[in-house]
């Protein structure tokens, strides 16, 4: 893509507002733009790593076995009066139709999912299984803050499975735990895996998820070698005690909550009714877990767990683009000539071997401008090409988790690039 073509473009200073990293830089680097407080606009960089980070949550979930489905935002109001949330959620937005009906907005689904498997669950035979969606969800937040963190209208991933026993049900709470813990790696971020309450959502235990990053709202007691954590709030055990499950050393740290998971019983079983026959020809309840993660809210966190003070530094997994590339224009009209040339030709060739890349092509604009607006936004790697590197047949490569920029001979650049993509 070039940059000259892209609408949405960075802007010299941050929003006066911000009060989290991922506001700052976000919406400075044009990857959001805010609507109202609590609502943005994803532009085309944003989307692209928005769009990723839901990928791999989605191919995790695949791999469970679990099926994707889309389910409506607008719900009928006597989904929530029957599980007894439709005065009992503050957070729940509530619209009146010009046909006096009264309707929710999704806050969350456990009140579709439901009387949807109702439908076509009747035997033991019809179970276990599992199924999700990834959709908009709105919450009346008295207070939205923190960028993307906490938002009236947000995306999230939220699963949803059904079985005939606790044993089962257990199991399967256990391999979406080691999942998610695989999504959020491959994302970029170290996580801990801590015990907490269901919240509105049920009274059962429960099990959150925690980037560690010293921007995080929450303090958690975590282990330095394996994924267990604490809320330090009700934690049991004390910093420098050793962790129950590898013996690693507890330590405080901070941390954002990325995503929970619920072994909800048979709380909305109970609700609408949901029964299966067992092999005995038993009637007995349909046992259910619930199992999130707020994807933009996901993004915001990357950022503030990885940032400096010139911008966000993008995992390469889920970078928008995993090129930056470069030109710095010439007064010669045939040197400038020969580096858009070149530059065209290199491009195109790292597209064709599937490497993304964003070029900044922009000719009024200085080299400072162009190094500062790379910064910001973060791609992973970046490839500048310029009068003093082809007299080198080079460009210059540098890394932005690097301090160092080195020259790379222009018929190594596709295959140095490939090679840095993968690793």
């Amino acid at each position: 893509m070039k940059y000259s073509s892209c609408f949405s473009k960075t802007s010299k200073t941050p929003p006066t507002d911000a009060d989290s990293a991922n506001a700052k830089f976000l919406i400075q680097a044009g990857f959001v733009d805010q609507t109202m407080a609590g609502v943005y606009t994803w532009l085309p960089f944003g989307l692209a790593v928005l769009r990723k980070v839901e990928q791999i949550v989605r191919e995790e979930m695949n791999a469970l076995g679990a099926l994707e489905i889309f389910m409506p935002s607008l719900h009928p109001k006597e989904f929530w009066e029957a599980t007894n949330r439709w005065d009992n959620v503050d957070i729940l937005f509530k619209i009146k139709s010009q046909t006096e009906k009264d309707y929710a907005l999704g806050a969350s689904h456990e009140e579709v999912v439901t009387p949807l498997a109702k439908k076509f669950l009747e035997s033991y035979k019809d179970l276990p299984f599992a199924t999700y969606q990834i959709n908009t969800k709105f919450r009346d937040e008295l207070r939205a803050k923190s960028g993307v963190l906490r938002g009236r209208e947000f995306r999230m991933k939220d699963m949803y499975s059904f079985h005939t026993t606790q044993e089962d049900l257990t199991a399967f709470y256990q391999k979406t735990l080691h999942a998610y813990v695989r999504a959020y790696n491959r994302c970029g971020l170290n996580v801990k895996v801590v015990e907490a309450s269901g919240g509105i959502f049920t009274k059962n235990p429960s099990h959150e998820f925690q980037a560690l990053t010293d921007a995080g709202e929450d303090t958690i007691l975590a282990c330095d070698k394996c994924e267990f954590g604490q809320n330090s709030e009700v934690a049991t055990l004390k910093e420098g005690d050793a962790c129950p499950t590898c013996g690693g050393v507890l330590s405080i740290v901070k941390g954002i909550e990325v995503g929970n998971i619920f072994d909800l019983g048979t709380k909305y079983s109970d609700a609408f009714d949901l029964n299966f026959t067992d092999e005995n020809g038993d009637r007995k309840r349909v046992l259910m877990g619930c199992y999130g993660i707020g994807t933009s809210r996901l993004v915001g966190s990357i950022v503030e767990a990885s940032h400096d003070d010139r911008g966000m530094i993008w995992p390469k997994s889920i970078a928008p683009f995993q090129v930056h590339f470069i030109t710095l224009n010439s007064k010669d009209d045939a040197v400038r000539e020969n580096i858009m040339g070149t530059a065209d030709d290199l491009v195109r060739e790292l597209e064709s071997n599937g490497i993304e890349v964003l070029w900044d092509d922009r000719a009024d604009v200085s080299p400072g401008a162009k190094f500062a607006d790379a910064d910001l936004i973060g791609i992973p790697l970046r490839i500048l090409i310029s009068e003093k590197s082809l007299k080198e047949d080079s460009v210059e490569w540098k890394e932005r988790t690097g301090t160092e920029s080195r020259l790379v001979k222009l018929t190594d650049l596709v295959e140095e690039a490939m090679q840095f993509v993968k690793e």
